[in-house]
């Protein structure tokens, strides 16, 4: 069962919502941040930096910085860059580029039923992080980002939504990153007493993106689980069909090669795995097989069928099974969260990102991976295991400042 609430929604006007609207602050390089802030007043990222281009700072993730923030979010509906909705609503949100399209539901997402494992986790959250956003919640009293959620498909909560693809959409813009937005709101009483219906029949949600946000959620509801105020037993959320997500690859740069050199290294890599020289680096084809650039040669690299554990959940996911053959016992890399030798790039920068960051952080060899299947997620999920740091990069990435989920006004 999926427990889910309508809410009134605190979103920007119509004629706003594309200068208002924006990616989560800490996705921008520092240069691209100043440059909005100093040419768009509407940009939300200015009730997230509320000190940007004054003296009197706050020490980061402090109580005090927090109330800047409530009190920069406040001055923002003060001036009508944002409004309340008059009745509870779901919201029907698209997000659709370069032939992806995305269609789920923003909603508030029942707490108890994170508690009760119907909202299952496939990542290790840290306490810290989670404390820090749930002071967050404490001080400022809304939540302008959903979690991303995903589930099973099904047919009638597909076909309501499309329903009202036919309808003139409350925003329909288009952002510098060739992603255009559209949404709708599901105010009717009849539509939304289905839309509740039908996720009841849901069996379990999956964080995709968002698991501390969610946990510090749950700490937040705990706190305040002796108030009236059900909306604080619930957090923002968007659940998105599995269908209708983009899971990509997460590929590794690697700047040390543990002191070997490339043909020692390759010998190693070959009492594990069989390695075949490609024309040059390239996607792999399928699960349970990497491309590999060493230096300047690129590799086709196959685990051997007695190091790969397909009975288990987690070590047989190719992030594993990359860190156990390779990083850890070849090239001493034995915490992949904490390794600075070790380097990320998401798949949406394709093969020219991973020889990107190669170039700029003087990388000795690279690996591309298969992508993680939404099966592969689910299991490791509904078996209580968490995946490697960095396994999956999901899309969309939802834009912040689009429905505000106010707990307390």
């Amino acid at each position: 069962m999926a427990k889910i609430k309508a809410f009134k929604a605190v979103r920007p006007p119509r004629d706003k919502v594309y200068l208002v609207a924006s990616r989560p602050f800490y996705t921008y390089k520092k240069k691209i941040l100043e440059a909005k802030l100093k040419s768009n007043k509407f940009t939300f990222l200015h009730v997230i930096n509320p000190e940007f281009q004054k003296d009197d700072r706050t020490e980061p993730n402090s109580v005090e910085r927090f109330e800047k923030v409530r009190s920069k979010y406040d001055e923002f509906l003060d001036l009508g860059y944002f409004f309340k909705d008059e009745k509870d609503s779901f919201y029907v949100y698209r997000q659709q580029y370069q032939g992806f399209d995305c269609l789920g539901i923003i909603a508030g997402v029942a707490v108890e039923e994170y508690l009760n494992g119907k909202i299952r986790i496939h990542e290790h959250t840290l306490t810290k992080r989670e404390e820090t956003f749930k002071r967050y919640l404490d001080v400022c009293n809304f939540n302008a980002e959903p979690v991303l959620l995903t589930y099973e498909d099904n047919p009638k909560i597909n076909s309501l939504i499309e329903s009202y693809l036919t309808q003139r959409a409350e925003y329909e813009f288009t952002t510098t990153d060739d992603k255009t937005h559209h949404l709708w709101t599901i105010s009717d009483d009849n539509a939304k007493e289905q839309l509740i219906k039908y996720f009841e029949e849901v069996e379990a949600l999956y964080i995709a993106d968002g698991h501390h946000r969610s946990a510090s959620s749950v700490l937040y509801a705990k706190s305040n689980q002796n108030e009236d105020n059900e909306l604080k037993q619930h957090f923002l959320g968007m659940m998105v069909p599995h269908s209708k997500l983009k899971i990509y690859d997460y590929n590794r740069v690697v700047t040390s090669l543990n002191g070997m050199s490339e043909e020692e290294f390759l010998l190693k890599v070959g009492a594990f795995c069989d390695v075949t020289p490609i024309p040059d680096l390239q996607k792999p084809s399928k699960s349970h097989q990497f491309s590999m650039l060493l230096g300047t040669e690129a590799y086709q690299v196959t685990p051997k069928a007695e190091f790969i554990d397909l009975g288990h959940p987690v070590k047989s996911l190719d992030a594993q099974i990359l860190n156990d053959l390779i990083l850890d016992q070849i090239l001493g890399i034995k915490d992949a969260k904490t390794d600075n030798r070790l380097l990320f790039v998401d798949g949406t920068k394709g093969m020219k990102g991973i020889k990107r960051l190669m170039m700029k952080a003087q990388g000795k060899v690279a690996f591309a991976l298969f992508p993680v299947s939404f099966e592969e997620l689910k299991k490791v999920a509904d078996t209580g295991n968490v995946m490697p740091p960095k396994s999956t990069w999901i899309e969309p990435k939802l834009r912040s400042g689009l429905t505000i989920y106010e707990y307390d006004r």
